[in-house]
């Protein structure tokens, strides 16, 4: 055998619609962290179980589906390539330990490139609940994992067809019948506790002595930690204070051309020369900062004057080097391209150690490159994509924000299967709608100067590595000002067809409330997992028509008085979920969607409202997986993290209460998202309907958030 793991063919299937929960087990290397087996296997925390005798086996859970063509069970994930040299596909088989399925066997690896894999899975054709992959390796045998995970070795050899039981390969992968959930929760609360340092051996003949004689040194030992701790303080106050001074725009160091704009140096920032605030980077070193010979040969770029003055202060993005951008993105090539957004395309990049996105754009998009600088250097919250730094040449603008690992909203409701994406289940979808209107409802109502986005729509909502949704993309966001009619800014006609308010596009007025008509279409996109503007077949004749979604959804909703009678809208709800959703909980967020799309601004709920309304349909979704679930106790935290994803879910075992989503807030440590007040003792679940204002980043309320000074 060439390699320890051999290709093998997946389990076939026929029937193309069957979806089942499967489970892979994997052996961790000791240096790999539960965050890493997320990362690999696009799971939450609570998909991963531990086999708990210490050999390192992990057991994941995923959902399988059968292919189409080819007819075969496999389930998906994305493989980010961490170096170059060699080919992905033998990294890939080397990472997962032969768990995976990759077909091109000749492709280069270069850094960051992201893969999409399938992975072998199964589903059981009824004689038991679930089948797990395994890779067979030194060792074992049908008869010791027949004893190891407590079925007979018929079952095992019946599955994987299996005529002489000593015939079996090291490296090959079998499937194993199981009638329950396998191992134990993963002890995620002690991943990163350090071990408790040995107590010191004192020789038993001394140890009176030794207690006798240190009583009085005690004294100066306290004394000495006093007075060094004061100096610390006393020092972090005077950096604190420096690095504040430092931050703010020094304009002596500028250069006036002839026709009246400033040359604006772009400096060098080593990775020593990062400056936090708000735990965030956005500040770096400006004022008297005498340049090498080498930082003034950066390229300069024309900046208005009116852009180039205190613009940026008192928190600065950090400065990088074009040719940092050039050597993150490898020369920009195809395979670190994420896509193209509405003003320049995004390659992923590794900057100084951290993953990030970087937007591309061209000089004569510097309106709105100067447009998204101010908000984001002004406006941090968890739901909003943060911008790390910038860079620019005397022909392209480049901005960096954190890399979010699941990429865009779009691509996980729009043929997701052939993107290499999984299918998002009722709660996760409820989530992300939640996180989005979370963070339209901050910029709309929690800052000190009110903005409206202007651009919002699937591809604009980011996923992080656990599925939690960021706003992105604030080029068109506008700084809104008060009018007799209410806060409103009138513009151009900007932004993407299907996702335009009616008055948005007769008069040009963008208020809150033309956010909030964009955010009802997105809500019907969740809904039906269609685009915003789709194909219908013409009243008349058979010809295809081009018809907003809004106005077929509305159209199939007339048709629907209630929950229990929504037979109408059975073309218009995503199959994808394979009706595993609450039938309720769905009318609830098509009526909210039918309410934001109101033809009368007036009519329309404020962001404040959709929020409360989405936390009370995600409360009753929760409640609803938790009987199909077929636990009776009441919910606690740990439902929350179990029922994520319904495909995910069915834990036989409950985690820790409220692990993985407790709020960033620090006067409530028990609130989950802002929704669900969690008493571990009880178990009880209270509605709060908190505003998004408690999830601003610390240090950042209301009262801190400067006028950005949008054009």
């Amino acid at each position: 055998m060439e390699s320890l793991y051999s290709y093998t063919q997946p389990m076939n299937c026929t029937d193309t619609t069957r979806l089942c929960t499967s489970f892979l087990a994997f052996k961790m290397e000791p240096n790999q962290t539960l965050s890493v087996i997320q990362s690999m296997f696009d799971v939450l925390p609570g998909d991963v179980t531990t086999e708990g005798n210490g050999n390192g086996y992990v057991f994941i859970r995923k959902n399988c589906s059968c292919l189409t063509k080819p007819k075969n069970y496999v389930s998906n994930t994305t493989f980010t390539v961490k170096s170059n040299g060699g080919y992905v596909y033998d990294l890939v088989m080397d990472a997962y330990e032969g768990l995976a399925i990759l077909d091109n066997t000749t492709r280069e690896s270069r850094v960051g490139a992201v893969i999409s894999l399938r992975l072998f899975c199964g589903c059981s054709s009824g004689l038991w609940n679930y089948l797990m992959s395994y890779v067979m390796r030194d060792g074992d045998s049908v008869q010791s994992l027949a004893s190891r995970f407590g079925i007979s070795m018929d079952s095992f050899e019946q599955v994987n067809e299996i005529q002489n039981p000593d015939n079996v390969t090291v490296g090959d992968l079998y499937y194993i019948p199981l009638n329950s959930v396998p191992g134990d929760p993963y002890p995620v609360e002690n991943v990163s506790r350090p071990a408790p340092a040995p107590a010191p051996s004192v020789d038993n003949s001394t140890a009176g002595e030794v207690d006798h004689k240190t009583h009085a040194p005690y004294v100066w030992i306290v004394g000495g930690l006093g007075l060094g701790l004061a100096l610390i303080v006393l020092s972090v106050v005077v950096c604190i204070c420096l690095r504040t001074l430092s931050c703010f725009t020094d304009t002596r160091g500028d250069a006036k051309d002839s026709d009246g704009k400033v040359r604006h140096q772009f400096q060098i920032l080593r990775e020593s020369s990062f400056c936090r605030a708000s735990g965030r980077y956005i500040c770096c070193r400006s004022g008297d900062y005498k340049q090498t010979t080498r930082e003034a040969s950066i390229p300069q770029i024309a900046i208005p004057k009116a852009l180039g003055t205190n613009v940026f202060d008192p928190e600065k993005p950090v400065i990088f080097t074009y040719d940092e951008i050039l050597y993150s993105t490898d020369g920009f090539s195809d395979a670190s391209l994420l896509g193209h957004g509405t003003y320049g395309s995004v390659y992923y990049g590794v900057l100084r150690n951290q993953e990030v996105a970087i937007k591309r754009m061209t000089a004569t998009k510097s309106k709105e490159f100067m447009a998204e600088m101010k908000i984001l250097c002004k406006v941090h919250h968890t739901n909003l994509v943060e911008l790390i730094g910038y860079a620019a040449t005397d022909d392209e603008l480049f901005l960096i924000y954190e890399y979010a690992q699941k990429g865009s909203l779009r691509s996980h409701l729009h043929d997701p299967q052939n993107k290499g994406h999984t299918f998002l289940s009722w709660i996760m979808r409820v989530q992300i709608a939640l996180d989005a209107a979370r963070g339209l409802e901050y910029i709309h109502e929690h800052t000190k100067t009110h903005y409206v986005h202007r651009d919002i729509k699937t591809s604009n909502i980011l996923l992080d590595g656990a599925f939690r949704a960021k706003i992105s993309d604030f080029g068109l966001t506008k700084l809104v000002g008060k009018t007799s009619d209410g806060e409103a800014t009138t513009t151009k006609v900007v932004g993407t067809f299907g996702y335009l308010a009616p008055e948005y596009l007769s008069d040009g007025l963008a208020t809150t409330k033309s956010d909030v008509y964009a955010f009802g279409v997105m809500l019907f996109e969740i809904i039906s997992g269609k685009e915003a503007i789709i194909q219908t077949e013409g009243m008349v004749t058979k010809n295809h028509e081009r018809r907003s979604l809004a106005s077929v959804m509305l159209t199939a909703l007339r048709n629907a008085p209630d929950s229990m009678s929504m037979s109408s809208m059975k073309d218009y709800i995503d199959p994808n979920m394979m009706n595993l959703y609450p039938h309720d909980c769905l009318f609830k967020l098509a009526m909210l969607a039918k309410q934001c799309v109101d033809e009368d601004p007036i009519l329309r709920p404020d962001m404040k409202q959709v929020v409360i309304s989405l936390s009370q349909i995600l409360l009753s979704s929760v409640e609803w997986e938790a009987t199909l679930a077929g636990n009776s106790q009441k919910i606690t935290g740990s439902w929350l993290q179990c029922a994520e994803h319904w495909r995910r879910t069915f834990c036989a075992r409950l985690v820790s209460a409220g692990e993985f989503y407790t709020s960033k807030s620090s006067n409530s440590s028990l609130v989950v998202m802002g929704i669900f007040d969690l008493t571990k003792a009880s178990g009880n679940v209270t509605s709060l309907g908190v505003s998004s204002q408690s999830n601003a980043v610390a240090g950042e309320d209301s009262n801190e958030v400067e006028d950005a000074g949008l054009l």
